[in-house]
Formats: structure tokens, sequence, C-alpha cells
């Protein structure tokens, strides 16, 4: 299948959802031909698919709608719910339930037998959707947990640590974790965070003391302490040392 227009900077990860085992393997043989797709993850039914979700680091999903127990429009409501859900792209030979998809913020509809430059135009979708940001705001974060959404103002989080494509965010006694790379944040909160390590991003102002000792560098935030990699110790010194804080040996 050709992949025109638009690519993506690294290939994507789907699931592919249906009840019927011949339109999972058609469809994912499908979208193994486009170069955009990468991983492909194949459920029979929509239980499966919320596990293949959870465990993988899926970027589209590919629902047929009407599946029984959990239908794709089931799946898509509590993706719906995640602070940054999957693209969702519906695959059903029903007409009618268009409107409801959209309505669930679905990227696409396609109806069986999918054609595949209308597969490719649904690739093309997904791909320039994942460009955008995950933070609408920077000065808040909305993180879902135990099925309640949570606003976390960006001046309560005290740092941030690196989980894979993921990074959990540390406050006062909690931590939430949010589907967006540390390098974002890194980039986005510049102002009042520092990168201290390839794995934490720390705020400023939560700071409370540095320390040198062995040739290992750490700093201290609240009663955590938190390592300094030798590639971070000059930018880190520099900016502590605009805000008065020194070294301690």
């Amino acid at each position: 299948m050709p992949a025109p227009g638009k690519t993506a900077a690294r290939p994507i990860t789907v699931v592919v959802a249906d009840d019927e085992l011949p339109a999972v393997n058609e469809l994912a043989f499908l979208l193994g031909r486009d170069s955009r797709v990468g991983e492909i993850h194949r459920a029979s039914s929509g239980a499966q698919a919320l596990r293949a979700i959870e465990a993988h680091a899926v970027d589209a999903v590919f629902l047929d709608i009407h599946m029984p127990a959990l239908s794709g429009l089931d799946i898509a409501r509590v993706l719906a719910a995640q602070e940054r859900p999957p693209a969702i792209v519906f695959v059903t030979a029903d007409e009618e339930q268009a409107l409801t998809a959209f309505d669930l913020a679905a990227v696409d509809y396609l109806l069986k037998p999918v054609r595949p430059e209308r597969l490719a135009e649904s690739v093309r979708r997904i791909c320039e959707s994942g460009t955008e940001s995950a933070l609408t705001d920077t000065d808040v974060v909305t993180v879902v947990q135990g099925g309640t959404t949570r606003v976390i103002r960006r001046e309560d989080i005290r740092y941030v640590q690196a989980q894979g494509d993921y990074a959990r965010l540390h406050t006062d006694g909690a931590s939430y974790l949010i589907r967006v790379p540390l390098a974002d944040l890194e980039e986005q909160w510049a102002g009042s965070f520092v990168r201290t390590h390839r794995s934490y991003l720390v705020a400023r102002s939560f700071i409370r003391a540095v320390r040198v000792a062995g040739g290992r560098a750490s700093i201290t935030v609240g009663s955590t302490e938190l390592p300094v990699s030798r590639r971070h110790l000059p930018s880190v010194r520099t900016t502590l040392a605009a805000g008065r804080i020194r070294p301690s040996s």
C-alpha cells in the first residue's frame, strides 16, 4: 500500500480489534504494507484490545463497532478518559454509527470492505494528529488516576521522572503517570525546571541542597535525593548559582 503525504517521525504502533479473525488478519496485512506503520497488535475481542493498549505504547486503535461484550464504542469511551488516548479509527459495515463515532473524537470511520487507498488516508490522519502536543496549557497538566480526572498545577510538581515514553510527575505525597516524554516537558518547562539527569527534570523552586561527594553529585528535593549526571552538572551548577544555591561537600 502506498504511503502518500506526510510521514511520521517513527512508525506508529497500532491495535487492530475485530471479533472476526479473518477481518483482523486482512486489516493487519494491509497496515503491514504501509511503511508508516510499525508494530501491529491483534485482538479478537474488546477485552483483548484493552489489554493490548495497556501493555504497549499504542498510537492508534482500529476498532470494529459491533463486538460482543465490549463494543468498539465502549472501548472508545474508556479511552476518552485517558490523559493522552490513542487515535481511534472505526472499521465497520454499519453506516449508521458515524455521528456517534465522531462525537467520540474518532480520527476516521472506514466502511467494510476496506479499500487500501482509503486506509492509507486514515494512517495519514493518524500521523498528523500525533504531532500535536498532549499539553494544551503548559501551566497545568490533566491526568487520569483511578478513573478520576485531576488537574495538576505545574507549580506543585517537584520533579519529573522518565519512564520510557511516559513521565511520572511527583508532587508532595503523590505521583501521576502521563503519556508525555520527558524531553517534551523539558522543552515546554525550560523556564522553571532544570534537567539534572537523563531520567530527571527538577523544579528549580523545590531544590533545597546540592551535594558533591566521592565524584558523585546529587540534589535534595524535599526529603528525596536525586542524582545529577556528569553531563548535566555544568548546567545545573550554572542554574543553581543564579538562584544562589551553592554545592555542599
